[in-house]
């Protein structure tokens, strides 16, 4: 009985949003240009979120052995679909059954039920439908693809996987999936504690009735500090502006000269020694460390980025205090419980009045 009104509280979210959605289309209020920041928001955020979030899971090996099953599962069953709509259009000569086969073997209305599984089997039950929707992004970039552009060239379809969120989120998930056993079975599960490397005294204003820690005081400057730096550096230098170079055309700054993968390797490892900094600031806030505190302050980051604009290191910035300061006074004033949903929510209505984020620029395509 539990169970059957879990699926009808979860069902009948899911048409609610479905008809807050078409009731928005109807009245105009949601634009299509609102429509598709919806859209990109799916694809580039909660897919490769969710994605990273379901593989936060403590090793076992009844744990493992059903993730290869479902790894295993989900590949024939999506062959299947695949050998299946092959055999029934096999005949077929109209110009639009590639994308009908596509349509048939890749329908994305399969991420609708991840809430109800989450809300039915658990984090558990989320990772095993994350292993189906790794093996689903998996082909539907490189077979999918070759469906419907009718190219095989490996290149092509390299390029395509490139593209896409998902493989990414894949690829952080089960990195990190590795990395967290390895250390749990390293160095326990018990919590350990990390030494301060901020030792700056609080600053007490208005009588001691307002108190900032000396790591929030840190933080804030460093962030400005880093923020000027890395804006001059994208700005000012020959290093910057290949950077800039490659993210907005990898052919074109291949043609200017432009050494693609070195350039590659120096952002990475720019964002690799941010990421340093971070973790030692977050860790001197929060001293109990686990296997798992850096998750969800790597997913709030990008949600904070997407928030101050894709592109735009102070749009980052903005983001990720707005951020805090939200999900702070939800805490203080509405709900504990409810912060994370109402930053989402608050993401979300952002991005559909400015669908670049807040100091995003708009990208006009050329045909």
């Amino acid at each position: 009985m539990d169970l059957a009104v879990i699926t009808a509280q979860q069902v009948a979210e899911l048409f609610i949003l479905i008809g807050l959605g078409a009731l928005g289309a109807k009245t105009g209020l949601l634009r299509p240009e609102g429509k598709q920041t919806l859209s990109n928001l799916l694809v580039d955020l909660v897919v490769p979120a969710m994605i990273i979030n379901s593989y936060r899971m403590e090793f076992s090996a009844e744990i493992l052995h059903n993730l290869m099953a479902a790894f295993a599962l989900s590949t024939l069953s999506i062959l299947l679909g695949l050998v299946i709509t092959l055999l029934f259009t096999a005949r077929s000569r109209d110009s639009r059954t590639p994308i009908f086969r596509f349509a048939c073997v890749f329908s994305n209305a399969g991420y609708m039920g991840l809430p109800l599984i989450s809300a039915l089997f658990g984090s558990e039950g989320l990772l095993y439908a994350s292993a189906f929707f790794t093996m689903f992004n998996l082909l539907l970039w490189t077979v999918g693809y070759s469906m419907v552009s009718g190219s095989s060239d490996p290149k092509k379809v390299a390029q395509s996987l490139l593209h896409c969120p998902a493989i990414y989120a894949i690829v952080v998930g089960l990195v990190s999936y590795l990395l967290q056993n390895v250390a749990l079975l390293i160095f326990g599960s018990n919590a350990r504690q990390f030494t301060s490397v901020v030792n700056v005294p609080s600053l007490k204003l208005a009588g001691g009735a307002l108190s900032i820690s000396g790591v929030t005081m840190v933080t804030i400057i460093t962030c400005i500090i880093i923020m000027a730096a890395l804006t001059t550096f994208i700005n000012k230098t020959k290093v910057g502006q290949a950077m800039l170079a490659v993210s907005e055309d990898t052919g074109a700054a291949t043609l200017m000269g432009i050494n693609v993968n070195s350039t590659i390797a120096i952002t990475f490892a720019i964002g690799s020694a941010l990421a340093a900094i971070a973790g030692a600031l977050l860790c001197s806030a929060y001293p109990s460390l686990t296997p798992y505190t850096g998750s969800m302050p790597g997913i709030k980051a990008f949600v904070a980025a997407v928030f101050g604009g894709i592109g735009s290191i102070p749009g980052a910035l903005i983001g990720g205090i707005l951020l805090g300061v939200i999900e702070n006074l939800s805490k203080a004033y509405i709900s504990s419980q409810l912060s994370d949903a109402i930053v989402f929510a608050v993401l979300i209505i952002v991005l559909l009045v400015r669908p670049t984020g807040i100091l995003g620029k708009k990208i006009t395509e050329k045909v």
